[in-house]
């Protein structure tokens, strides 16, 4: 795993969770629906990282059920990698204990994979392959 990809925090509203990071001196960097994944994101900068806000399309999924009533909640940790399904392969032969064995399609078309949240203490942690045209320098 390399560098630190995003943080992403789960939020009941996305207006007013980008004015509170608006006010805290963060710019939006990219606004996507993921259709398949069931939520609006909003990426912020956070100096050479970002802040990815989620908010879940329906109010029965599982991100949903994941904030409950409360209005923002982080959600998971995502580290990048170069080639997700040899760390994938690494980790599993390794004994740790996998959500996803195949990757998914995540924001910008990135392909994405989680480790369970109970082999990492309770923190969900998001294994994260940009996309090809995917450049991170042009935030």
């Amino acid at each position: 795993m390399h560098e630190l990809d995003h943080v992403a925090v789960v939020v009941a509203d996305l207006a007013e969770s980008e004015a509170l990071y608006a006010q805290l001196g963060f710019s939006v960097l990219y606004r996507e629906r993921v259709e398949d994944q069931g939520v609006d994101i909003v990426g912020l900068r956070a100096g050479d990282n970002v802040i990815e806000l989620l908010k879940p399309l329906a109010g029965d999924s599982p991100l949903q059920r994941f904030l409950g009533d409360q209005r923002s909640k982080l959600h998971h940790l995502a580290y990048r990698v170069e080639n997700i399904e040899a760390e994938l392969a690494r980790l599993s032969a390794n004994g740790v204990r996998l959500i996803d064995m195949v990757p998914r399609r995540g924001a910008h078309g990135n392909r994405i994979a989680f480790i369970h949240p109970s082999y990492a203490g309770g923190t969900l942690i998001e294994l994260c392959q940009p996309a090809t045209d995917h450049d991170r320098s042009q935030y």
